[in-house]
Formats: structure tokens, C-alpha cells, sequence
């Protein structure tokens, strides 16, 4: 009972003022929480598939600290974009992190245009630390650029505050640890 009323007070904190701390309920409920990754961590990085917003609400509450998300790929050395420290809403991927360049590419074939009302695309990259090609592979090569723009494969969206979002795949294949390029809708 006291661990709801905690949750429901710290997820309407969230809401209205983006704070992710309590200093009643960080101390009586939430202290077990985190204490379960030592008590001391002051931010939790991800980087995988879009999560949920109500799993990122539960886990800032439950370990009072904010998650940041972060988006790449092993071709962009990891981060392309993060989110801000104290982000007000889950779900995006913030801006590009210092030294990465992007664009949004049209796909007339599924709709999407960078001249839409919220501009949508393919997230073209360019960054530094970037690879250079696919080791003796041209081929793989060829199809990851274009104009010096990586393509990342996936459609983004520009949000009215700058922040960019994933709203889809222009790519809709995945290479299996076996080797096998199979689509997601297939599995």
C-alpha cells in the first residue's frame, strides 16, 4: 500500500515538475530500491530498442535517478544521439552527441518527407568516429552510404523541440548471430 501511494506520488512529480526524486518517499520506500544497485547511482544510461515510457517512469522512481537513452549503432561507434540529463518524456533520443551530424532523408515510398509538418526520414550520419566501410566487404559497404552520409536504416522524426525520434525502419531486415538475414515481422 505505502509502496503505490510512493509510485503514484513520485510518477505525478515526473508529470508535472521532471524531477525524478522525493525526499519523504526516497526515504521511507524507495532507499530498497536503490539499494538493489548500491544506493549511490546518480543516472542509468540505456541503449537497445525503444523501452516503454511506463517501464522508464517506473525505473527513474524506483532508483530516483533520470535515464538517459542513447541511439547508434556499432558502425557510429556506439552513441549518435542522447537524451538530455532530466528529460520531461520518455521516447526520444535526444540531439546528436558532439561531433555527429545529421539529416533526415525523404522515402516517397513509405511516406515519409523531411518537408512534413514534423519532418520525417531516414537518419543519415556522419561523425569522426564513424567506420569507414565493412572489412573487405565494398559491396555492404557501398549500400551503408550514401554521399558520405551513413544510413542508419531507421525513419526519425523531428519533435517540436528539437529532440528526434525513431518511428520506424526504411530496413526492415536483421542479420541472426547465424548469419541469416531474416525480417521482423517473420519472427
Amino acid at each position: 500500500m505505502m509502496v503505490n501511494a510512493a509510485f503514484d506520488r513520485k510518477l505525478k512529480d515526473m508529470d508535472v515538475y521532471g524531477t525524478v526524486t522525493n525526499k519523504f518517499w526516497d526515504v521511507i520506500v524507495m532507499k530498497n530500491f536503490k539499494a538493489i544497485l548500491g544506493g549511490n547511482v546518480k543516472y542509468i544510461g540505456v541503449g537497445s530498442a525503444p523501452i516503454e515510457k511506463s517501464t522508464l517512469d517506473f525505473l527513474k522512481a524506483a532508483f530516483c535517478c533520470p535515464i538517459i537513452e542513447a541511439y547508434g549503432m556499432s558502425e557510429t561507434s556506439a552513441t549518435g544521439c542522447m537524451s538530455q540529463y532530466f528529460p520531461n518524456e520518455c521516447g526520444t533520443i535526444g540531439g546528436p552527441s558532439p561531433s555527429v551530424k545529421i539529416k533526415l532523408k525523404d522515402l516517397p515510398e513509405l511516406g515519409y518527407s523531411v518537408k512534413d509538418e514534423m519532418p520525417r526520414g531516414e537518419i543519415l550520419m556522419k561523425g569522426g568516429a564513424f567506420t569507414k566501410g565493412y572489412f573487405l566487404n565494398p559491396e555492404k559497404t557501398e549500400e551503408l552510404f550514401e554521399d558520405g552520409w551513413l544510413r542508419s536504416g531507421d525513419v526519425g522524426i523531428i519533435m517540436p523541440n528539437g529532440s528526434l525520434n525513431v518511428i520506424d525502419r526504411a530496413k526492415n531486415i536483421f542479420k541472426l548471430s547465424q548469419g541469416e538475414y531474416i525480417a521482423p515481422e517473420k519472427l
